[in-house]
């Protein structure tokens, strides 16, 4: 049996759609050489092409005119935190209006809804939800308290160093205004009771569920990004400052050597100053906070 002719680079390596096969001249006959396998209607993969979420939902964006990437697979292209049990699903979540015919294809998850057009956008070649919106439809499936998580993240103000970006995804404002125009959504009364919980300022989901279990124990809500008197430390995540209690969670970037020196310095910095300053890190993430709760709420007795 005759070997099929080698297929042009920029389709070796990657999902791509019958359209794409076309422009690159390929006939019908070899689109049905061994070397290829189908991925639902118009889409082809590569043999030996190893799962790759980005380039999947590429093709899959391509193949299908109309229809974006949602959910799931918008927040994991986004970055967006996701709780451990969702992440590295291999399932593609694509969302069509209710004009276009629903989504029959194995491995995607298909959702019929109700989109304006600045809730989609273009990532990287990608039709996708924003995040903001992406937010709302994660509202249908992830818990309330990670739902908060999330939509700390899109109203976060990021480091331009490390993102290349200098304004959030979304403002709380504009986050209400979706509410506003979604009230039949899926999901909606979760994602307004998310909405009243979210707060500018949180860093991390870590940071989110403390900030969480200290309002949900019946403390005061903290402050975030607590700076003690020396305008040269770095802030403390969150605490209370009439009470002069200072708290940092340490995540896993704490690790770095400057990191460390920086966490050295903001130490110093409220110990000087006389607050209560308390650091947790992963075990009190997964003992729920408890103990965390517990010593935050003495010294804020002890006042």
């Amino acid at each position: 049996m005759r070997a099929p002719s080698s297929l042009p680079a920029h389709l070796s390596a990657a999902p791509f759609t019958v359209h794409e096969a076309r422009a690159a001249s390929l006939s019908a006959a070899r689109l049905r050489s061994s070397d290829l396998t189908t991925a639902g209607r118009l889409l082809y993969l590569p043999a030996g092409w190893e799962f790759e979420l980005r380039g999947l939902a590429r093709a899959l964006s391509a193949a299908t005119p109309g229809a974006w990437i949602s959910h799931l697979t918008a927040a994991t292209l986004q970055g967006l935190w996701l709780p451990s049990w969702y992440r590295g699903c291999p399932e593609l979540h694509l969302s069509k209006p209710k004009a276009l015919p629903p989504v029959r294809r194995q491995g995607v998850v298909g959702h019929t809804v109700l989109a304006f057009e600045d809730e989609v956008t273009v990532l990287e070649g990608i039709r996708i939800s924003t995040p903001a919106r992406t937010w709302l439809d994660l509202a249908r499936i992830v818990p309330l308290e990670d739902l908060v998580a999330v939509g700390d993240q899109v109203i976060r103000r990021p480091r331009p160093e490390l993102e290349g970006r200098t304004e959030p995804w979304a403002t709380l404002p504009q986050l209400h205004q979706m509410l506003r125009r979604h009230p039949k959504l899926k999901g909606i009364v979760k994602a307004r009771e998310a909405a009243e919980l979210i707060r500018p300022g949180a860093d991390s989901a870590p940071e989110t569920f403390l900030r969480l279990a200290l309002t949900a124990a019946g403390l005061p809500e903290p402050e975030l990004r607590i700076v003690p008197e020396d305008p040269y430390s770095p802030a403390a995540d969150l605490g209370y400052r009439k009470h002069r209690v200072a708290i940092q969670y340490d995540g896993g970037h704490h690790l770095s050597r400057e990191q460390q020196s920086r966490d050295n310095r903001r130490d110093e910095s409220f110990n000087a100053a006389g607050w209560r300053y308390f650091k947790f890190n992963a075990d009190d993430l997964a003992d729920d906070f408890r103990s965390a709760v517990r010593r935050v709420r003495h010294a804020l007795r002890g006042h």
